[in-house]
């Protein structure tokens, strides 16, 4: 599903804004757009129901435990009482809902994003090598990657997949040649012949897991050494891998450090995520009593998510997108702050913030030493 939607929703509107404007990094930008914007219905519902639940949630617990202890003896009247209060402010998974439906999207986006033409295609083929004797007793079973839509072009790509006929189990001195091909099952070869400079998206072909157990050439042809595990990788280069954008050198490059050398646009992009993502969680709360607890993790979790890719890093258009869909995300979080409360929550809510501002006073005036004067009101 998520390459279906890869292929047919996300690739043809990347295509089609870069056939507007011939930038990559601008054409990422419009395709988060879009699809930020298409989901908006659906994101905005999810940010509705945990702005309300903030709300409710203190009042919620209460009537729970409330309605538990009266109606302990009676599960079935405190199951209808239970209802009638979900009836009254929601449940709190409804905001789940909406997320789950356009996790698909989201994760097609992403996967859009790590791969061609922004990053090089890589070709992962894990292999078990047998001693000569025992592979004629292993029955052989073909293995086909999953399909990657590789750009030949700037507009044109094709769906390419690689495989091995005999399986990836092989036995000493056997050899297995990758066939990458497309989905109607011409070459991938044939498709490079019809394309100008086609030689320069040549796979690359290497053994990432046991050198001693398999070599690879550079046509992908397999040999087994030796018996044990193996694992060979093969990489199409994305053809705007190495293309930069404003200042990011390159929209394929990964990582915060290269030979000792710090990539100084990986850690903009990295500051910037992070920066966005605590902007758009000090928004959520906007209007909201104050909560020490929520205040303390809308502090931590930015800086906890943004090391996170310092360790495991990302190519710089997924960051791009990020930091784009980041801002977004506040942007709509500040619009739904606007909104109008029903009823019954902004009820709660003055109370909720005649109480803190209380609270507050009282503390000031709890913390005054003896000799000095009371706060005139």
């Amino acid at each position: 599903m998520i390459g279906y939607i890869s292929d047919n929703l996300l690739l043809p509107i990347l295509d089609f804004f870069y056939g507007l404007v011939p930038s990559y990094g601008l054409a990422i930008i419009a395709l988060t757009v879009v699809i930020r914007l298409a989901l908006f219905p659906l994101s905005a519902g999810s940010i509705r129901s945990a702005r309300r639940m903030r709300i409710a949630q203190p009042v919620m617990q209460a009537r729970q435990a409330e309605i538990k202890a009266k109606h302990a003896s009676n599960p079935q009247k405190q199951q209808e009482e239970l209802g009638k209060l979900m009836k009254e402010f929601g449940s709190p998974l409804a905001g789940c809902l909406p997320l789950v439906v356009q996790m698909p999207i989201l994760f097609a986006l992403f996967a859009t994003l790590r791969g061609s033409p922004f990053a090089d295609v890589p070709y992962t083929f894990n292999l078990k090598v047998l001693p000569a004797d025992q592979i004629a007793a292993v029955e052989t079973k073909p293995f086909n990657s999953p399909s990657h839509s590789i750009f030949v072009t700037a507009t044109s790509h094709v769906p390419v997949i690689g495989s091995l006929e005999g399986g990836t189990k092989l036995g000493v001195g056997d050899s297995e040649t990758v066939k990458l091909h497309t989905r109607t099952g011409d070459s991938f070869g044939s498709v490079l012949a019809a394309v100008e400079n086609g030689d320069s998206f040549q796979p690359s072909w290497s053994v990432t897991k046991g050198d001693g157990v398999v070599s690879v050439d550079a046509s992908g042809k397999i040999t087994a050494l030796a018996p044990g595990d193996a694992t060979v990788e093969g990489k199409i280069p994305g053809l705007a891998a190495r293309s930069g954008f404003l200042f990011i050198k390159a929209l394929g490059q990964v990582g915060f450090m290269t030979d000792g050398a710090v990539n100084w646009d990986i850690a903009i992009l990295v500051g910037a995520f992070g920066a966005s993502l605590f902007a758009s969680q000090i928004l959520s709360g906007r209007g909201m009593p104050p909560n020490p607890q929520q205040s303390t993790a809308n502090k931590i979790t930015p800086v906890m998510i943004t090391a996170m890719f310092l360790f495991f890093p990302l190519p710089a258009g997924v960051l791009l997108y990020m930091v784009v869909a980041n801002i977004f995300q506040g942007l709509q979080t500040f619009l739904l702050t606007l909104e109008a409360l029903p009823d019954n929550l902004q009820a709660i809510l003055d109370k909720q913030m005649a109480t803190a501002a209380t609270a507050t006073s009282g503390g000031a005036e709890a913390g005054r030493l003896p000799f000095e004067p009371k706060t005139k009101k």
